[in-house]
């Protein structure tokens, strides 16, 4: 029988993956020992998200693990990346450990493992356990030293996790948690923000600088939702803005991580901004890390205005936009691992996140999930994947955003990212078409 031909648009040793993030899925949020996070007190909140929606339930894959494991293997996917709940592990933010909580986990990865699933770990998706920002949250120093201490526990409780992400976008976590108030905690206070974004990038490389210094196995990286806004015209004035536009979204958090410190002209902005460093913060910042993960959706077009504070401002797209009201930027993509490639030289790359919310029905039999334009949506940006390998540019894998339906945070339940469709009312788990779609792009079988 003659050998089906794959398709080699990617290398054989190319990571597939897809993710998702403790809150949005796990529920089961006063069981087992879980304290409150930051974000149970604003979903809570009247307010603050869509419609009152909570992560209280979620997805339920607290209780369906096992379920949504072997979905993935259906699926083909090499690894999965999901992030632990910091308030199940230690409650009370620091302290003893809820072994409740570990052993929660311990069963998550030992069944992925049954299915030859690697797990990448993500250490701090955003839960702040609710004493620690009593406590005076990431603006405070010592969110940093409470971070340290639960990153330690963790490399010891999982040692045989092979792939860590420090944090997932402390873009997220610092400005719209601190400064615009779209995220938990909702402060709106600049200067806070700015301490919450150095308390942040601390964290990280203080939790970067143990993992080599007590000679854990495996790679330890961050994600950031990097971003390099294209300018409106071919003038320089605009030119000059798209470069600007790509300080705040990413050089404030990659240029520190990369050992150059911060932007200054971002800095100079904000003269209300005081960077709370002491001696040493930055060389600790700056510690290795193997490998960068890239959450990326959408590319931004901006014009020169000498009004805003930092001299740009973003105009309108022509692009069809996600339920998200992002505008489908492909060729944006591309461009931005070529630029990002530039950036970090031969670091690593993977695609931590990437996908699209769309208005997802199901049939009418309530058997499948027709999505094309999700399909459409993930074929061109996978083709953009593939060009910037051909390329030269180091991307080792893909990390689809997301398994399964979740609670989008401030969205609520409104907003639909999975491959798989959730039913919040019986939490059944149906195949959409992009389900297939990517497990035969997975396989080879399907050109992009």
């Amino acid at each position: 029988m003659k050998e089906h031909q794959r398709t080699q648009q990617f290398p054989e040793d190319f990571i597939w993956g897809t993710a998702t993030a403790s809150y949005q899925i796990e529920g089961a949020v006063r069981e087992d020992g879980r304290s409150p996070s930051v974000w149970d007190t604003f979903s809570h909140t009247p307010g603050k998200t869509l419609h009152g929606h909570t992560g209280d339930i979620a997805c339920d894959h607290y209780h369906r693990y096992a379920e949504d494991a072997a979905l993935m293997a259906e699926l083909g996917v090499d690894a999965y990346r999901f992030s632990l709940a910091w308030p199940r592990i230690l409650p009370g933010g620091t302290g003893k450990v809820n072994q409740k909580g570990v052993d929660f986990y311990r069963r998550l990865m030992e069944e992925l493992r049954t299915h030859n699933i690697e797990p990448v770990v993500t250490l701090y998706h955003w839960d702040l356990p609710q004493s620690l920002e009593d406590a005076g949250g990431w603006p405070s120093r010592q969110t940093a030293d409470a971070f340290l201490e639960y990153a330690e526990r963790c490399f010891e409780l999982f040692p045989e996790v092979r792939r860590w992400i420090t944090l997932n976008e402390p873009f997220c976590s610092s400005i719209l948690g601190y400064l615009t108030g779209e995220h938990a905690p909702g402060r709106q206070d600049r200067p806070a923000a700015y301490r919450a974004l150095h308390h942040l990038l601390l964290a990280h490389g203080r939790a970067v600088e143990s993992f080599r210094r007590k000679g854990n196995e495996g790679e330890i990286g961050i994600s950031l939702n990097t971003a390099s806004p294209r300018p409106a015209t071919r003038r320089k004035e605009d030119r000059e803005a798209a470069d600007r536009g790509a300080d705040l979204m990413t050089r404030m958090f990659l240029d520190p991580v990369l050992g150059r410190g911060y932007p200054q002209r971002h800095l100079e902005a904000y003269p209300e901004v005081e960077m709370p460093i002491r001696e040493g913060d930055m060389e600790q910042i700056a510690a290795p890390i193997d490998f960068l993960g890239i959450n990326y959706y959408f590319e931004d077009a901006v014009a020169a205005d000498a009004s805003h504070p930092e001299g740009f401002r973003s105009v309108p797209q022509y692009q069809r936009r996600t339920e998200m009201g992002w505008p489908v930027t492909p060729e944006g993509f591309y461009r931005h691992l070529r630029w990002i490639a530039r950036e970090t030289g031969d670091l690593p790359l993977y695609i931590s996140e990437n996908g699209a919310a769309f208005d997802d029905r199901l049939t009418a039999d309530g058997k499948g999930c027709h999505d094309p334009e999700r399909i459409d949506y993930l074929r061109r940006y996978l083709s953009a994947c593939s060009r910037a390998i051909r390329d030269g540019v180091p991307l080792k894998g893909y990390f689809l955003w997301s398994f399964i339906d979740n609670f989008e945070w401030a969205f609520g339940f409104e907003r639909r990212f999975g491959v798989v469709y959730c039913d919040y009312v019986n939490q059944r788990r149906v195949k959409k078409d992009s389900f297939y779609f990517f497990r035969d792009v997975i396989a080879g079988m399907e050109p992009v």
